[in-house]
């Protein structure tokens, strides 16, 4: 009862579906206007689906400039003795994920040989090892751009990871239950809290509780919009006019300083989202639910137009019958991950 009053009292935490209801009446009424339930197909050509879903990171990562993205490298399932030479190249601490994922499923911080084992012993898709970025700042910076026009940034999002402040007298476990973010989201029977859940934190000390930068893992959404200016703009213009086709989506990127970032400098890109992508800074807590539902349709209007304009210069929108047929696959996807 005592989370269920919680979820009502602060939006952030609905579920997906509930928050998303209204605006699938007017995703039907878009998709009415181009006569295709899958008209987002067209958005991003480049990528498979649009970037809606069920796309894989690995050929996402093939489209941006080396230079930009930390040392990645596909896994397949269950190949330990690639993951083993992968991990020992890059050096530990990795972070693994699937190679087709959402929502943070199956993303860990691996720390040493013997949790890469145990990651690959039960993780029931193919993957990807990725380098640690050691950058100060986690962002997710939206994008959007009209077919032979410049874009803009549009929304950004700072992360502020998942942890605990000591009082000297509590266990890591005992704060976190004290947290209402923590409460809502945390895992208690995560491997990081049954190695640490006991230990006492000094007073003052941080800890870092969950270091996966999603928001259903407890990371908080800070709302830095107005880090926008024409100087990003014209950065991610510069960005983006390297990756093919790229047109709706967010940059979620590690950054030393927004000063490095404008210059494109001491950052890396950990993933490029499409056409599902959310303006994660409506997720700040205490951001009004109408704003948010002001900021989710703009951007999809947004999505339309671009579709629309892609379609006039010759990208067509998938069919109904292709378009199902990969959600289909992509639900079965989702239950192997929920249900190995």
């Amino acid at each position: 009862m005592k989370k269920f009053l919680i979820r009502l009292k602060n939006w952030e935490y609905w579920p997906f579906f509930v928050l998303y209801f209204p605006v699938f009446f007017y995703y039907g009424w878009l998709a009415l206007k181009h006569r295709s339930f899958f008209f987002f197909t067209a958005s991003n050509p480049s990528i498979e689906f649009g970037g809606m879903f069920g796309e894989k990171k690995s050929d996402i990562f093939k489209l941006i400039p080396e230079q930009y993205i930390p040392h990645t490298q596909l896994i397949v399932r269950g190949d330990l003795e690639r993951a083993s030479f992968t991990a020992e190249r890059i050096g530990f601490p990795v972070i693994a994920k699937p190679d087709i994922g959402e929502r943070g499923n199956w993303v860990e911080k691996i720390n040493d040989q013997a949790a890469l084992e145990k990651y690959v012993k039960t993780c029931p898709v193919d993957f990807l090892i990725q380098e640690m970025v050691n950058l100060p700042m986690e962002l997710g910076v939206f994008y959007v751009k009209y077919p032979d026009k410049r874009g803009r940034v549009t929304s950004i999002v700072r992360k502020d990871f998942l942890k605990v402040v000591g009082d000297g007298k509590s266990s890591i476990r005992e704060l976190l239950k004290r947290s209402t973010r923590a409460k809502m989201t945390a895992n208690l029977n995560s491997d990081f809290l049954k190695r640490t859940g006991e230990l006492i934190p000094d007073c003052d000390e941080e800890v870092l509780v969950e270091p996966i930068g999603n928001h259903c893992r407890g990371t908080m959404f800070l709302n830095d919009t107005q880090e926008i200016d024409d100087s990003l703009n014209e950065a991610f213009n510069t960005l983006a006019d390297q990756i093919p086709d790229f047109y709706f989506g967010r940059f979620d990127l590690k950054c030393q300083s927004y000063e490095d970032l404008r210059q494109l400098k001491n950052f890396k890109i950990l993933e490029l989202n499409g056409a599902g992508a959310e303006p994660g800074h409506i997720y700040q807590p205490g951001y009004p639910l109408h704003k948010a539902y002001r900021d989710i349709l703009w951007h999809l209007g947004v999505l339309s137009d671009i579709c629309r304009l892609n379609r006039k210069g010759g990208h067509s929108y998938w069919s109904f019958k292709q378009g199902f047929k990969k959600w289909k696959s992509h639900q079965r996807y989702n239950r192997l991950l929920a249900n190995p």
